[in-house]
């Protein structure tokens, strides 16, 4: 395993604060529960509980991430069977009756979002909204604000787990499963044209790598942090299993970030992700996979053992 240490990125952008690499920490075992669950969706829906563990370098982490669901605005849904909101067309919707988060700016966005799990959603350094549901079941959100161009746009994605620090949950015969995640989004100005889809062209680096069943298998370098040769297998026990973490930049949402040492996003096919039997996808489809701008799952380079990633793209 390579280990990184505190040096000067390889790429850097003219005039901006270089990026540092971090070094990269871990956690063995399971984390203690401190919120049982952000929100109650009744039977059938997993518990979006919170943890917190010690990692090696002494630092409490946050487990599945430092989220601000419970002091952010919520973001409008567009479907979440939570809520008892379940169109079954675009057409169903009363885009009018949508509330506006006026970020300061004086044109009109629209940005529709479906998120595995869970999403803060950030426009020129400004925190707009958050998910509404942490975990299950699955939701598909709608946001309008007002900014002014050029749009930097951040996400933080996070996949959500039941064993907390461990990355995992209950599925498909194995109590320690490590489920997949993905982000796909559509902005639209206020014409209701489209001028931006989660592609290749995002960037996306990791902060929470969870499980490893070895972290020999983990290279973590300067600004590679390259999980595809671990273990993606469930297992019946995985409470010895470790997590690697990163700290997040504190700016790494403003529109002067610079992020040119991040890999570019992935993307991801709708059969990989497996949205297939999730109403809040394919009541859209219009949306998310339009003829003309179809609309990619993105994540980091392992869709399954990377669980907390920030993406940003920049609009001019």
């Amino acid at each position: 395993m390579k280990l990184s240490c505190l040096a000067l990125a390889v790429a850097t952008t003219l005039g901006a604060a270089p990026v540092l690499a971090q070094e990269v920490h871990f956690s063995t075992g399971p984390a203690k529960t401190v919120i049982m669950g952000l929100i109650d969706c009744g039977q059938g829906s997993r518990p979006s509980a919170v943890g917190e563990i010690v990692s090696d370098d002494g630092t409490l982490r946050t487990v599945p991430a430092a989220t601000q669901y419970q002091t952010a605005p919520h973001a409008p849904d567009l479907y979440n069977a939570c809520a008892g909101v379940e169109p079954d067309t675009l057409g169903d919707v009363n885009l009018d009756a949508i509330e506006t988060f006026d970020t300061g700016g004086s044109e009109a966005f629209t940005a529709y979002v479906f998120g595995d799990n869970y999403f803060e959603l950030y426009v020129n350094g400004r925190l707009i909204a958050v998910d509404s549901v942490p975990f299950t079941p699955f939701n598909a959100s709608v946001v309008k604000f007002t900014a002014d161009r050029p749009l930097t746009i951040a996400v933080m994605g996070v996949d959500w787990e039941e064993n907390l620090a461990l990355g995992s949950e209950a599925g498909r015969g194995s109590r320690y499963y490590p489920g997949d995640a993905g982000i796909v989004m559509q902005l639209q100005d206020a014409n209701g044209q489209t001028i931006a889809i989660t592609d290749t062209d995002w960037r996306a680096q990791t902060f929470y790598i969870s499980p490893l069943q070895d972290r020999g298998c983990l290279v973590a370098e300067g600004q590679i942090r390259d999980s595809s040769d671990c273990s993606t297998a469930s297992a019946q026990d995985g409470s010895t299993f470790s997590a690697a973490y990163w700290d997040l930049p504190s700016n790494w949402m403003a529109s002067d970030f610079d992020d040119s040492a991040w890999p570019n996003a992935v993307a991801y096919t709708n059969d990989t992700v497996g949205v297939d039997n999730k109403p809040a996808y394919t009541n859209f489809t219009e949306l998310f996979d339009a003829e003309e701008a179809d609309a990619s799952f993105i994540w980091s380079s392992n869709l399954v053992l990377d669980n907390l990633v920030l993406l940003r793209k920049t609009l001019e």
